[in-house]
């Protein structure tokens, strides 16, 4: 028997393996979250409308990410800039030229001083925003081999990145050193997800799995499957007891982690495009994907029931975002363009109103 049977051979065993495990596990699950949740009402004032759109980046927008005072968000383009915004106003803060235009990830610091982003130069580059030069970067954090796909500030003195080299990296941003490599993805990894706590954080990659690393050992403590295809997008439950996952399969997924196993599956026949980012909303009620279609589409977590289309962007939506009070959805897309989204109904102040 050739090599290319035998590894044909044990492919089809490792499927059947896994599906043996899957109904194992499933005859030990005394009901389903839709069963468990059949008797609650179904939600019936929830439509979210454009309050804002913020104009500014001159090509396609690949990221972006709110600042924890509930106001300000941070947008890379690969027109070579990062903008940070107020939300608010729609008046550009800072505007920051970068040394590469081929920016795929950025992420806004705990204090809202300092700001990271990284791509295709392999590098994460951390700005200070308090600083009067913010051409140069304050860090340069060197020792990927890939692009670089995501970054996550744990605090002002860490941050987790993952790459295209298949690993994650725990990064100490005064020395600028690593701290602890995380390895064990089979394909490049796409999104990286903290914790509430900060303790652990979870990562998707291309090999279709999800895995769940403790920060403070370096392990991956648990590994995540389900999905058909790459995993582009992953975030935390606010609770901190799951995770969500959007992946080019179409669908994004629930997962708890204290039983390890997937809760719910959020998907529709009509929906045959991949999804690119994810996020709950402040509660854990709604969960809001990005789609290569040009949509974002609003889930009711417990349901399974898409909720609302968001529409309005031109191109895909490369990117999305929560505000951390969960006042207001970001969505930033191809079209060069961000827009903010909110309930109908506003407050007197001027300000969002929340989302649940």
């Amino acid at each position: 028997m050739d090599i290319q049977a035998r590894l044909s051979q044990a492919r089809a065993e490792v499927e059947q393996l896994k599906e043996q495990i899957k109904r194992s596990r499933s005859t030990k699950d005394d009901q389903s979250l839709e069963e468990a949740t059949k008797d609650l009402p179904p939600l019936t004032k929830f439509q979210l409308k454009a309050k804002r759109t913020l104009k500014g980046h001159f090509a396609k927008i690949y990221a972006l990410h709110w600042a924890d005072d509930k106001r300000h968000l941070a947008s890379a383009s690969q027109d070579g800039k990062l903008i940070v915004w107020n939300a608010m106003t729609q008046n550009k803060v800072h505007c920051i030229p970068l040394r590469s235009s081929w920016v795929m990830t950025c992420a806004y610091s705990p204090s809202g001083q300092l700001v990271a982003c990284g791509g295709l130069d392999n590098v994460c580059s951390v700005y200070n925003l308090k600083s009067r030069d913010q051409v140069r970067p304050a860090r340069e954090l060197a020792q990927h081999t890939g692009y670089l796909s995501c970054c996550r500030f744990l605090s002002d003195k860490n941050i987790v990145t993952s790459s295209g080299d298949l690993s994650c990296i725990l990064w100490d941003i005064e020395m600028g050193t690593p701290s602890i490599i995380f390895q064990g993805h089979k394909g490049d990894v796409m999104s990286v997800s903290p914790s509430p706590d900060k303790r652990t954080f979870v990562s998707g990659a291309c090999d279709a799995t999800a895995r769940l690393w403790d920060i403070r050992t370096g392990k991956s403590e648990r590994t995540f499957t389900g999905h058909k295809s790459d995993i582009n997008a992953v975030q935390f439950f606010p609770n901190g007891f799951g995770f969500g996952t959007g992946s080019d399969d179409s669908t994004a997924r629930l997962f708890d982690i204290r039983a390890h196993r997937e809760l719910a599956e959020y998907s529709s026949p009509q929906i045959m495009c991949g999804i690119t980012s994810i996020a709950f909303s402040a509660s854990g009620r709604f969960l809001f994907a990005g789609y290569d279609n040009h949509y974002c589409y609003a889930w009711d977590v417990l349901k399974g029931k898409q909720l609302q289309t968001l529409t309005g962007h031109e191109n895909r939506v490369s990117c999305l975002g929560v505000s951390s009070d969960g006042m207001a959805l970001c969505t930033g897309s191809w079209d060069t363009n961000l827009k903010v989204w909110a309930q109908q109904q506003e407050w007197r102040c001027g300000g969002f109103s929340c989302m649940v």
